[in-house]
């Protein structure tokens, strides 16, 4: 399948995301919804640290690790296209591995239909 992700931009965007579904882990909360003008080959999606986490080189190194699990779980499971999420990363991220973080995701990606 080819897709391309594409993060969001718009304040709108965010503030609607956040009053739709969403699901939480020990590692993340996920916010999903299907928004009104948004392009169904693309998969929109962002992902935020909040600076309680770390400092700047502690949470880019959490988004990355984020993007690359979403790129995995996109060529491996059947993730919703007409969704867009928003991923808060928690405390937890950074202490376990990476593994285990995996497991997690893709339990949850699974629930979303």
């Amino acid at each position: 399948m080819n897709y391309k992700i594409a993060s969001l931009t718009k304040n709108e965007d965010f503030k609607s995301l956040i009053k739709g579904k969403k699901i939480n882990n020990k590692y993340l909360t996920i916010f999903f919804k299907k928004l009104s003008d948004k392009n169904t080959n693309k998969l929109n999606i962002s992902f935020v640290t909040k600076r309680k986490i770390g400092k700047a080189v502690i949470r880019n190194k959490i988004k990355r690790r984020l993007k690359n699990l979403m790129n995995e779980a996109v060529k491996k499971l059947d993730i919703n296209l007409n969704y867009s999420y928003l991923f808060i990363a928690k405390k937890n991220i950074i202490e376990d591995q990476y593994e285990l973080i995996k497991q997690n995701l893709f339990k949850d990606l699974k629930k979303i239909k």
